[in-house]
């Protein structure tokens, strides 16, 4: 929609469509708030979006250019008396920083260089500035809808789940769809110039999280009824690193019986200890404050069952205190069984695709998007300290009640630095653990490589999840910032993968291409403090936990302090329930329901539920 097109007055007007973003206008559209959703990206999702192979060269040369200085544009002329402007700040470009791209497969092959002409990555060494790599930024969007009018077709689907090959679907779950159709991975060399050509096939993902089964986020789809406008996938393994090798974690009672790993003696003991930490006892009350390492060490587990419970499970530090070790061994095993043999979810066409559902969510209630979209400054009562409006990139004032802003808008130069995560993207010609299946979904932790390393959190997705193409894989590396995310993160994909600087790692999958990246921890964002006017209200980005608790949090935070009487994201009504006006109800004239309202009963209490 053109600016021009823009009506003038909105309640809630919200810039930046990340998740927590998203959610909030879903949300606001959805108990009638009249909603303006911009964003100044060419793309929705913000830092939570995915891209074609070809959109990540795009953003990646993106990143690589110097910022343009952004020229600030005097809008006095549009205040009244008693009213000042407030600028936001230009976007922040240092949200993503230090990256670093490689490439160990081969250019293009003979037949490949005969009939095309492909850009050339940086063979082994990082990609810079005069790269030649240009591909064209409208592949991704054209990707996006082409994805958006296959992941809605099922609308009366509750959550659509694909189910592991060989396991029995329960009737008493949600609606679980059949499998998707398996793709055959071909054992043809993989180069980068097939990489480029099929690169509208990837779909890959800037954050890397998981959707726990009975976490915030998965009861908010159902809830919202938001899930129908997508598809998941289980996480088929919990794995972890240990001595040199990847292993499997027993996790669920049919893994732990049926695991090769452990002795009689070590099952009873795990299966005895996962049914006892359910429940707050005297015991654990008496390890208050202490570390979860010490509890479990005390259990006399042994050091096999410490690792599994410590770093796969609980998936927490050796000095996380018991409380938070405990709470998040069990929100693992509460979650394990409602949808597989693990916690775990994984959006169909990457986590991207989230945000992009709550905005079709809002859309549908009558949300207005524009993207290429911006902010410039806010319109400020001087008596109320409260926003009255806003002034967009193109001078056009928009009155709104409320005004909600993605943290990089509003951020204020911090004594402290950032805290960072580091990220690494990579793209393999195998499993890192080979199993019957090529269709497996690992969820993978890896303790320190050495003593200042941080835990890295692992996830490889196969063909199937619609991310990568037959005969790859996508591995997401996500830890937090020691230093850059090539030396976080580099040493763990040297142990893991077969790389030019992993030697004697042939039994290992060879790494194609990988990209390296910083981006700054949301959590640690100051959201108050910005000396902003009280109903504006800042979102911060990703945080460093693998599920979405954070986030979705923050935004029912947010959409409470807007609308405190108001239920956040009620159900939304199934289509075929809704009665438009001049529309005859379905009901045969002169009958009426028991509470003898008839015909005009019905459609009023339809219109209610709307």
């Amino acid at each position: 929609m053109a600016a021009e097109e823009l009506p003038s007055e909105f309640d809630v007007v919200i810039l930046g469509t990340g998740l927590p973003e998203s959610v909030v206008a879903a949300a606001c559209s959805r108990v009638g708030q009249r909603v303006l959703h911009l964003d100044r990206r060419s793309y929705y999702a913000a830092n939570w979006a995915s891209f074609t192979f070809n959109g990540l060269l795009s953003w990646i040369q993106q990143y690589q250019e110097e910022p343009q200085p952004k020229e600030v544009q005097d809008w006095s002329s549009l205040l009244d008396e008693g009213e000042e402007l407030v600028y936001l700040s230009n976007p922040d470009s240092a949200s993503i920083s230090n990256l670093q791209v490689f490439c160990f497969t081969s250019e293009e092959d003979e037949e490949e260089a005969q009939s095309s002409d492909l850009p050339n990555p940086t063979e082994e060494k990082a990609v810079n500035e005069d790269t030649d790599v240009k591909p064209s930024a409208d592949s991704n969007e054209e990707a996006t809808t082409e994805k958006q009018e296959t992941v809605g077709g099922a609308e009366e689907e509750q959550l659509q789940v694909t189910p592991t090959e060989g396991e029995e679907q329960d009737t008493d779950k949600p609606h679980l769809s059949t499998a998707q159709s398996q793709l055959e991975p071909t054992r043809k060399r993989i180069t980068y110039a097939h990489l480029v050509k099929e690169g509208r096939r990837f779909n890959i993902d800037l954050v890397s999280k998981l959707m726990y089964s009975r976490g915030s986020l998965v009861d908010l789809l159902i809830k919202s009824n938001v899930s129908r406008y997508a598809e998941f996938k289980n996480v088929t393994r919990i794995l972890t690193y240990r001595n040199g090798n990847v292993e499997q974690v027993p996790c669920s009672r049919a893994d732990v019986f049926a695991s090769r790993q452990l002795s009689v003696v070590e099952k009873r003991k795990l299966m005895r200890f996962l049914t006892s930490c359910m429940e707050e006892t005297e015991e654990h009350q008496a390890y208050s404050g202490r570390p979860y390492l010490e509890f479990l060490c005390d259990q006399k587990l042994g050091d096999n069952l410490q690792h599994f419970l410590l770093h796969s499970i609980a998936m927490v530090t050796e000095d996380t205190p018991i409380e938070e070790g405990l709470a998040a061994t069990r929100h693992f095993l509460r979650s394990l069984g409602r949808y597989g043999n693990t916690p775990f979810l994984f959006p169909l066409y990457g986590l991207g695709e989230i945000p992009q559902c709550f905005c079709r969510m809002c859309a549908v209630f009558g949300g207005i998007y524009c993207l290429r979209h911006s902010v410039d400054c806010l319109v400020v009562d001087k008596d109320t300290n409260r926003c009255k409006a806003v002034i967009d990139n193109r001078g056009q004032r928009i009155s709104c009640s409320h005004f909600v802003v993605e943290d990089s808008y509003v951020g204020k130069k911090a004594a402290a630095p950032r805290r960072l995560l580091s990220r690494a993207v990579l793209i393999t010609d195998g499993s890192v653990l080979p199993s019957d299946s090529d269709q497996q979904v690992s969820m993978v932790t890896i303790p320190p490589v050495a003593a200042r390393y941080p835990v890295v959190k692992m996830v490889e997705l196969c063909p199937s999840t619609m991310t990568c193409i037959p005969g790859t894989y996508l591995v997401h590396l996500t830890c937090q910032s020691a230093g850059s995310a090539y030396e976080d993160l580099a040493p763990v994909v040297t142990r893991c993968f077969h790389t030019p600087d992993s030697p004697d790692q042939e039994n290992r999958p060879s790494v194609l291409w990988c990209v390296y990246f910083n981006m700054v921890d949301g959590s640690g964002v100051e959201l108050e403090g910005h000396g902003l006017p009280s109903n504006v209200y800042v979102c911060s980005g990703l945080d460093s936990t693998l599920g979405h608790e954070y986030a979705i949090r923050q935004a029912e935070l947010i959409f409470q302090k807007i609308l405190p009487e108001e239920d956040f994201c009620p159900p939304a009504p199934n289509p075929e329930d809704i009665i438009y006006d001049g529309e005859n109800p379905s009901t045969p004239a002169g009958e009426e329901d028991e509470d003898g309202a008839g015909e005009e009963g019905k459609r009023e209490q339809s219109q209610t539920q709307e």
